[in-house]
């Protein structure tokens, strides 16, 4: 995938596990017959990615609608990558409108909706392109990249565009991040909230004799801290890579005293992330996250399994966070 090659001893290993692990377990899965599999609808983590097509499933991505009769991208043979959907199919228009929003023209669009003028209004520029909802951008390859729902996407105080479900989700493909809150609208910079996984970073604790008495402990600790770091640090360097991205590097972050709860109306039902009612609830953190404290005090009402409430109290730590210069942008030829 990084389209290096391969040196023979290690074809030969990969032949030998294929033969010895892989294939069995393609087999147990059912996918021994699958010469190309794509997944579409929103994206999968990278560990799952790879996963595929490390035991030999030819795994690719694509993008598109029912609108524009089924996929308007896809990846070709051999260049397929973690976060892109691929490039645009043969006869296939795609223009990225000014809020970052991805507009697309296909031979086989849609006419309109049937009986319903509003809605074919709403989904259709003047110019002829089809509204997809997304936003995302075109890497230097020409591949697509989305980022989040259009209507979700903001912008930093200098201009450039904000996608906080796409960091959110980049700092969440780290076995040790359960949940984040990333913030930046209307801001100089971007800041993050994290919730560890307890279960994840106990047993890192666990291993290193770091002894702990709940999640509040757990979450303070300096050594936790220093782990959540590296993993922001690591979304950082790969925002850096992108040059549209590259403003959205976290300068600062916390980790939160306890975790977000659909019970308290901080997640949804399925466990999304009510970005407006968190700000306000922690209205107090976010302000120090920005107005450069190392740390903050905060006494926050919970409500326990048998319903009772009650208050827990924690002296948030601060940490900031390594940025990264932006990569200059390839130009295609």
């Amino acid at each position: 995938m990084d389209g290096k090659p391969v040196s023979l001893s290690d074809r030969l290993l990969y032949w030998l596990g294929d033969l010895l692990i892989y294939g069995p377990l393609r087999n147990v899965l059912g996918m021994s017959r699958i010469r190309v599999a794509y997944t579409g609808g929103a994206a999968i983590g990278p560990d799952l990615y790879r996963f595929y097509r490390s035991i030999g499933i030819n795994l690719k991505q694509l993008y598109g609608q029912t609108e524009t009769s089924v996929y308007v991208c896809k990846q070709p043979t051999g260049a397929a990558k973690l976060d892109s959907v691929g490039r645009p199919m043969p006869g296939v228009d795609i223009k990225i409108a000014d809020n970052g929003e991805v507009l697309v023209k296909t031979p086989g669009m849609l006419k309109e909706y049937y009986k319903r003028p509003d809605a074919t209004a709403e989904s259709l520029s003047p110019d002829g392109y089809f509204l997809t909802g997304d936003a995302g951008f075109l890497d230097a390859d020409g591949d697509l990249k989305i980022i989040d729902r259009a209507k979700d996407v903001g912008k930093f105080a200098h201009g450039s565009l904000f996608a906080p479900q796409f960091i959110e989700n980049k700092l969440k493909f780290f076995p040790y991040i359960k949940e984040a809150v990333c913030f930046g609208d209307k801001r100089s910079m971007a800041c993050a909230f994290v919730n560890i996984d307890i279960q994840a970073v106990g047993n890192w604790a666990e291993k290193r004799n770091l002894p702990y008495s709940g999640y509040i402990d757990l979450a303070g600790k300096p050594e936790v801290y220093g782990l959540i770091q590296q993993c922001v640090e690591q979304v950082n360097a790969d925002l850096a890579k992108e040059p549209h991205l590259a403003d959205s590097q976290i300068h600062r972050f916390l980790v939160l005293h306890k975790e977000l709860d659909p019970d308290e109306d901080e997640l949804t039902r399925t466990r999304k992330v009510r970005r407006s009612f968190v700000a306000q609830k922690y209205a107090v953190l976010v302000d120090a996250l920005y107005g450069g404290k190392i740390s903050q005090f905060i006494r926050t009402q919970v409500k326990f399994e048998d319903g009772r409430t009650g208050n827990i109290e924690a002296d948030v730590k601060i940490r900031d966070a390594a940025t990264y210069p932006a990569a200059a942008q390839r130009i295609s030829a």
